[in-house]
């Protein structure tokens, strides 16, 4: 059995829903008090044991890669002005076995993910989606390689959502429970609504796939939206070989919309060594204000 270790991130969407910023900024850069999104999504990646990075990009997606690159300039004034710790967290967005590919047109997750046939080869890789920040004490990617080398299958990561907001998710039709956290899948439904969803169990961003997933992208036909959906593509994979539904049971922080990602920053920036003590002082003078 192949180790797991490559994942993908998309990362070439428009980011539409927090216009104008991301007019021109990549909606992946937007900062969650200090710290871009796509650093959260590259240290769970890195934290669940994975080795190599690929990330999909866009037009207008180049900061991104600057992000990760080093910045002499920057470094050496850190370096000789005796700022330790701002240098050390400068250079930890270095080193990275990090790799970029453009998605040329917006065909949807599923022709993103096609990008990385050659990257892939074929070996099993995660996919893991920019909009969602996974908080556990085991890594949710983690999780997934854990779920691979008991099962040997493609492995998703679901989480009870509620049932009027089906028609956002790809959502999963579960077939038996093999144990506390991990169901096989009768069949996968991209955006249903919420009277014809099989269930309330939707997929919220990870990914755990095997290389048999390119072929059937490669034929895939524009499904919701009419885009190349990776729902409708995972769905064809479960009938050939099995594929799972992994339960995560942590916490998600959907940064892709206005109320996660002011949560997150919330939440975040009440653990914050620089922010904590001041912000648990406002917002207690705020509610006071509110009520």
């Amino acid at each position: 059995m192949k180790k797991v270790r490559k994942a993908i991130i998309p990362a070439a969407g428009l980011g539409t829903r927090f216009l104008p910023a991301t007019k021109a900024i990549a909606k992946e850069m937007l900062p969650i008090v200090d710290k871009p999104t796509i650093q959260f999504i590259v240290e769970e990646a890195l934290a669940a044991g994975i080795e190599d990075i690929l990330i999909v990009t866009g037009k207008g997606k180049r900061p991104i890669e600057d992000h990760f690159d080093s910045n002499f300039e920057l470094e050496q004034n850190l370096s000789s002005k005796g700022k330790t710790e701002l240098l050390n967290i400068v250079e930890e967005t270095t080193g990275i076995n990090l790799h970029f590919i453009r998605q040329k047109r917006p065909l949807g997750l599923g022709h993103a993910v096609l990008q990385a046939k050659a990257f892939v080869g074929d070996e099993p890789f995660v996919v893991m989606l920019g909009d969602d920040i996974m908080v556990d004490q085991t890594p949710l990617t983690k999780q997934l390689i854990n779920c691979y080398d008991d099962t040997n299958a493609a492995t998703l990561a679901v989480m009870q959502i509620p049932e009027s907001e089906t028609s956002k998710y790809g959502i999963i039709d579960p077939e038996a429970a093999v144990n506390d956290s991990l169901y096989s899948v009768r069949r996968f439904v991209e955006k249903p609504n919420s009277e014809e969803a099989p269930s309330n169990l939707a997929i919220i961003g990870r990914y755990l796939l095997t290389p048999e997933i390119f072929t059937i992208l490669e034929g895939q036909k524009p499904g919701a939206g009419g885009e190349i959906q990776l729902t409708d593509a995972i769905d064809t994979l479960n009938q050939t070989q099995r594929v799972f539904a992994h339960t995560f049971q942590g916490t998600r922080y959907d940064v892709g919309d206005k109320l996660g990602m002011l949560e997150a920053n919330i939440e975040y920036g009440l653990k914050h060594p620089d922010t904590k003590d001041s912000l648990k002082t406002y917002l207690k003078e705020l509610l006071i204000k509110i009520n």
